[in-house]
């Protein structure tokens, strides 16, 4: 095969989403750049280096159906990672780049790395002794589903005798810490010592969370904390039924990692290594001795409690189909409990708003899991004012088919909100709007797109104002008021209309955006003036108001480049002369980049 598999090169980002999870692809796409030495399998595979705390050898293939496997030496066990996401989206870009991925050297390390010989194997095989069958052992920091393959070392290993095995391990743990550790902690597994194990655990949590985790692009140095072996400790834990443990230490990481991540400066990394112990911790809830309740309240707090997103990945856990309603009834009436007991957000303190609001969210989506839906209207209700949830509010009565309570929500929600959080008041603003157009009041759309170009005057919001002014024949109306305007700044939909002798056509919407006097318009505003008269082709108008701007211009070329594009055809001296004297400035600043444009 001369290049990369044809499975691979028609994935979609959707086929990777689906194949490695969202979190793990966000990871992987940040992971890009760490990928070296990228070359294809005689499969048509791909296999490459990742730089993470360590270098990584990671290949990825794809079979007949288009099924992916993955091997990576990383020490992620859950499914496939990121660096195996970078080295698919690695491949993609070189593909879309034209260039072809060469061979991989199969004497070179990263080969050995990944693949043994398999006819290596074959001497060390005697099917006819039982006892001297080839050991079969998985790769090291395979996912899973790593395809299978047995290294030749097995081979090796399966000839030695008891005696040499011990003498060989007793050596390796002499000359490696990591291996001495390993059979000791195995042994504290097996035998039940699993309170040795867990101080010793609950150690290496506070050692790792108190290291600082930082990242220098500049100079490419840093620190990552290393949480590779408390990750493989709670899978083992967890393996070995210790489910109860392996919560409790997670509760422990939670807390001091929490801490880690706030003083951070890693790109994330810390809150990535977190997220994949927690992954672990999750499961261990669900099958620990905690009633389903409590498990379900114990995942909700750390949601709660997580300001940096680090459990995103773990939210498949609490959605899992096992609670029933009877579960989320349970936990409905102890989040209610705890939203009466808080206080009330504090106007200049948006953290006690934003805790106030998830807790909301989390009560509402108990209640509709436990088959209480009535119920979320009189919460969103009270909650309205405390947590601004006016949107959600409005939302919630239109999916019940009451749109006049929906609208009535909307316009107090505005009046609530106009002053301190325009956000949520531009999107109520928005929603009222729809409303309108829902309901063929299309003046009142027509309305609501007057007030966006009165706020935001722009060509893009000019041509919603003119679409909408149209359906309901009034744009030459319309349009002469907007463009008194931009020449004023007086809006013709707060002006004395019979004083002005040009009558405003379109109605006084439900609310009204309250004009900021701390942001002061230029007038006439000849930016948008060019640009909309380059738009209706009026080039007698464009050349008219560029030299006006030319003439009051204190900086900058103004719209130079496009008036000199746009009236190329009908007025050839002017843009001439414009575009002369665009070079000329260019070559004033006397910079290689500058002549290079002026060239241009």
């Amino acid at each position: 095969m001369n290049s990369m598999n044809e499975s691979l090169y028609s994935l979609t980002w959707e086929d990777l989403r689906q194949w490695a999870g969202s979190t793990i692809m966000g990871r992987g796409k940040t992971y890009i750049k760490n990928v070296s030495d990228l070359a294809r399998t005689e499969s048509g595979g791909l296999i490459a280096w990742v730089a993470g705390s360590e270098d990584y050898a990671t290949n990825v293939e794809a079979d007949e159906d288009g099924e992916l496997d993955w091997f990576c030496s990383c020490p992620y066990g859950l499914g496939p990672c990121k660096h195996a996401v970078a080295v698919v989206l690695a491949a993609l870009e070189q593909e879309k780049a034209g260039r072809n991925l060469p061979l991989v050297d199969k004497q070179g390390d990263l080969y050995l790395a990944v693949f043994d010989d398999p006819d290596d194997d074959d001497e060390f095989r005697d099917e006819d002794d039982p006892d001297d069958q080839v050991i079969t052992v998985d790769k090291v920091g395979s996912s899973g589903s790593g395809g299978g393959k047995s290294p030749a070392v097995a081979g090796i290993l399966g000839k030695k005798s008891r005696e040499e095995l011990i003498v060989l391990l007793l050596d390796l743990a002499a000359r490696h810490p990591e291996v001495k550790r390993k059979i000791l902690e195995d042994d504290q597994l097996r035998s039940g010592r699993i309170d040795t194990l867990a101080i010793a655990l609950r150690k290496e949590i506070k050692a790792v969370t108190g290291e600082p985790a930082w990242n220098n692009h500049w100079n490419d140095e840093g620190n990552r904390p290393d949480y590779s072996h408390i990750k493989e400790q709670f899978a083992a834990l967890l393996q070995e039924g210790h489910d109860d443990i392996v919560v409790e230490l997670g509760r422990d990481l939670w807390q001091r990692g929490n801490e880690q991540v706030e003083q951070s400066d890693d790109d994330g990394e810390a809150a990535y290594e977190i997220g994949d112990c927690m992954e672990i911790v999750f499961q261990a809830v669900k099958v620990s001795s905690l009633s389903r309740p409590e498990q379900l309240l114990w995942m909700i707090d750390i949601f709660l409690e997580d300001q940096y997103s680090i459990s995103d990945s773990c939210e498949q856990f609490i959605r899992n189909k096992t609670y029933g309603r009877k579960d989320w009834a349970e936990v409905a009436v102890s989040l209610q409990e705890r939203l009466n007991t808080m206080p009330a957000p504090k106007p200049d303190n948006f953290s006690s708003g934003y805790h106030r609001k998830n807790m909301m969210n989390w009560l509402i989506e108990a209640l509709e899991r436990s088959g209480q839906r009535k119920k979320v209207i009189p919460l969103l209700e009270r909650e309205a004012d405390l947590c601004q949830c006016y949107e959600r509010l409005a939302d919630t009565y239109l999916q019940s088919g009451n749109s006049d309570k929906a609208r009535e929500w909307c316009v107090k929600g505005f009046q609530k909100t106009v002053d301190n959080a325009s956000g949520i008041a531009a999107s109520l603003q928005k929603k009222l709007c729809e409303l309108a157009r829902q309901e063929n009041k299309f003046d009142l759309v027509a309305a609501y797109r007057a007030q966006d170009f009165f706020k935001n005057p722009s060509p893009a919001n000019y041509l919603e104002l003119k679409k909408a002014a149209e359906t309901i024949d009034c744009w030459p109306a319309v349009r002469t008021a907007a463009l008194s305007f931009l020449e004023s700044g007086r809006r013709p939909d707060m002006t004395d209309a019979a004083s002005a002798g040009q009558p405003w056509p379109l109605p006084c919407p439900e609310v009204a955006a309250r004009s900021d006097k701390r942001f002061r318009r230029d007038t006439p505003d000849l930016d948008n003036l060019i640009e909309i008269a380059i738009l209706e082709k009026r080039f007698d108008d464009v050349v008219q108001l560029y030299q006006v701007q030319q003439k009051t211009i204190r900086w900058g070329i103004g719209k130079g480049r496009e008036v000199a594009a746009a009236v190329a055809v009908t007025h050839p001296d002017i843009s001439l002369a414009i575009w002369k004297k665009l070079a000329d400035g260019q070559i004033d600043l006397v910079k290689p980049k500058a002549y290079e444009e002026a060239a241009g």
